[in-house]
């Protein structure tokens, strides 16, 4: 186990993330997600995938034997969402990439479960039947791998993921909202932004900065609004840093897989979706929308969304390399109930460092 305490060892994450960002951490949302890491055991976990990283494998030494894979790293049940790949077709599936990095596949199957876990203490869902549910969807992954497209099967998904009027009004509404920055962003923003536009020499009409998600609070994310051709387009750029994972391993270098993962073949990508080295590009849409834990955890519950969050894990872990009998051997050898053992202790875990960290901000 890591000696350090929790407050101690973010305070070297952030020296970490500091220099990777060169100056340009953004304090105010930083500060944000400090708030957001003493709310509650589901956002302390999202916001810390760093210590995850530092610390699973010390917590459960036996995933360590796990076949490696190019694993996701920072999966939660929110890491999921939908999108519309090159033919137009709605697609559903991970749509977050950041912390990708060769592991063994069983802790994103860990972490799945344990972000499960720690969301539905206050719901009637048992532990064993989330794992259950997890496992079974994974395993036939493996078995049959295809992306999850929605245009003509999975009408429960599409159900659920069908946005409103009144949410797509929302949306609007806080893009109409967010203000000019006083300065164009750096150039690499720029030029990242105005390559992604549906057309070249689109006018930007704005350039906005936006505080969003939980993990990555405190790097740089720009927003370019435009008008193109009747309506408004909108485009994201985001700072990106190697991964926890890579940080916590001692391994050196800057070549990221987000990009890599993101287009495994067994996938229908986003289209809009760009990754290299250094800002990971999107398309933002009222309609590629993500389920909040805080407001439907229900849904995100659900025996049939558990299975397909499973189903699309065992699509990436299998998109980048021809890892089926390896995984399958490893699954063959372990307990039954292991996945539930193995969350159990994490979310433990993960709970007393959040208790440990609610305390030391309360006393700031």
């Amino acid at each position: 186990m890591a000696a350090d305490g929790i407050s101690k060892a973010n305070a070297a994450y952030e020296t970490w993330l500091r220099a990777q960002l060169r100056g340009r951490l953004v304090e105010a949302d930083l500060r944000e997600k400090w708030s957001k890491m003493a709310s509650g055991p589901f956002p302390f976990l999202r916001a810390t995938y760093w210590r995850w990283a530092e610390t699973i494998l010390d917590i459960c030494p036996e995933l360590g034997r796990a076949p490696a894979v190019l694993a996701v790293g920072d999966i939660h049940l929110q890491n999921y969402g939908i999108w519309r790949d090159a033919d137009g077709r709605l697609v559903w599936g991970v749509n977050d990439f950041d912390e990708a990095a060769v592991m063994p596949y069983a802790l994103d199957l860990v972490r799945l479960a344990t972000s499960a876990t720690l969301a539905r203490r206050s719901h009637k869902v048992r532990g064993g039947d989330v794992c259950d549910a997890i496992l079974e969807g994974y395993r036939k992954g493996l078995k049959n791998p295809r992306p999850i497209v929605l245009d003509e099967e999975h009408a429960w998904l599409r159900g659920v993921f069908v946005v409103s009027e009144a949410q797509r009004a929302k949306f609007w509404e806080r893009v109409d909202a967010l203000p000019p920055w006083r300065k164009p962003p750096p150039k690499r923003f720029r030029r990242a932004l105005a390559a992604a536009m549906p057309e070249r020499d689109t006018p930007i009409a704005k350039f906005c900065r936006r505080q969003a998600g939980t993990g990555s609070l405190g790097r740089p994310r720009w927003v370019a609004v435009a008008e193109w051709r009747g309506g408004w387009t909108l485009r994201e750029a985001k700072a990106l840093v190697p991964s926890g994972w890579s940080r916590a391993r001692g391994r050196r270098g800057r070549r990221l897989l987000v990009g890599e993962i993101a287009a495994g073949r067994y996938r229908a990508p986003d289209p809009w979706y760009h990754a290299d080295n250094r800002l990971v590009v999107r398309r933002l849409s009222p309609n590629t929308r993500k389920i909040d834990v805080d407001e439907e955890t229900a849904k995100l519950l659900n025996p049939h969304m558990l299975r397909a969050m499973g189903y699309e894990l065992a699509n990436i872990h299998l998109g980048t390399g021809d890892h089926r009998r390896a995984i399958e051997r490893d699954l063959a050898k372990r307990k039954s109930r292991w996945l539930h053992r193995a969350a159990m202790t994490a979310a433990a875990f993960v709970t007393e460092e959040f208790k440990d960290w609610r305390k030391a901000h309360r006393a700031r």
